[in-house]
């Protein structure tokens, strides 16, 4: 690892979109990024792209010995040095009506995007510090912190993507139980909750295949809502804004516990105050899911 006084920073699912950006940003303001990816070429890019500055890490957050093998990698690596963060980025969205999705895709967005944290969190919490009580650390060995990525669905969900936003929601209370958990140690726990992002993410929309709920009632409604992604996409936030709420989460003296960045401050403060019996009511006006008369 170039630059032995740099403190570095793990972030999961860093291959693209916003775990990319957050390397982006980190790294330009002087971190080390340990990046995790599935692929080795993705691997490849990270080098390309960010040379000594990212060294990537290669493994799936749902397969716990590989992440526990990479853990003992970025140790080694730190050579005794405290980790001064880890973000936990990786995740995937699933979408579909509740009543009609395949379970198994239920149990694969549980498994990647909350079980998956509970992997990275096991393995790198004591590399960030929880390891011994906060009264017994040296200088040296001063605590990092976890930053959780969240979503703005993790406070308001919308129809047809109750398992991403059932993990969403997961995580929040995930992160509340853990910051405080982690309060002998001094880790802090933050959770950044994006709105719409400009990443890939939003161009699997458009080729979402919801063949399998055509003879539904929900048919009309998810062709609406794909339409909407879609265009809330194109008008997301640059990614490197959540870059920079993460940098901010990582090294401002005292962190908010959640940051929410997105595009439409005004209609998340309407989420945050409406009833949701009048939110049920304009949602469902808007995808044609009130019934007639």
């Amino acid at each position: 690892m170039n630059g032995q006084a740099k403190s570095s920073v793990v972030v999961t699912g860093a291959s693209t979109g916003i775990g990319w950006a957050v390397a982006q940003v980190l790294t330009q303001r002087g971190f080390h990024v340990f990046g995790s990816v599935r692929k080795a070429a993705d691997a490849e890019r990270l080098k390309a792209a960010f040379g000594e500055a990212v060294t990537p890490l290669v493994f799936d957050v749902t397969d716990e010995a590989a992440v526990r093998g990479a853990a003992k990698t970025v140790e080694a690596a730190l050579a005794g040095r405290p980790l001064a963060g880890l973000v936990n980025n990786a995740g995937i969205a699933v979408a579909g009506p509740l009543l009609h999705l395949p379970v198994d895709e239920w149990r694969k967005q549980l498994e990647v995007n909350l079980t998956g944290v509970v992997i990275a969190t096991q393995a790198f919490a004591p590399l960030v510090g929880a390891r011994k009580p906060a009264g017994g650390q040296t200088k040296t060995e001063r605590p990092g912190r976890i930053v959780n990525i969240g979503s703005v669905g993790g406070r308001n969900a919308n129809p047809f993507m109750a398992p991403y936003c059932a993990t969403k929601f997961g995580l929040e209370g995930l992160s509340e139980s853990l910051r405080r958990e982690l309060l002998p140690f001094g880790v802090d726990v933050i959770v950044v909750a994006p709105g719409a992002v400009a990443t890939p993410i939003w161009d699997k929309a458009d080729e979402t295949d919801t063949s399998a709920y055509a003879n539904t009632v929900y048919a009309p409604a998810l062709d609406r809502l794909r339409a909407y992604m879609l265009s809330i996409g194109k008008s997301g936030l640059p990614p490197e804004r959540i870059g920079e709420a993460v940098h901010t989460a990582l090294t401002t003296p005292k962190p908010k516990v959640r940051y929410t960045i997105t595009p439409q401050p005004m209609q998340m403060l309407m989420a945050d105050v409406l009833p949701k019996r009048t939110l049920d009511r304009i949602v469902g006006k808007r995808l044609g899911l009130l019934p007639e008369g």
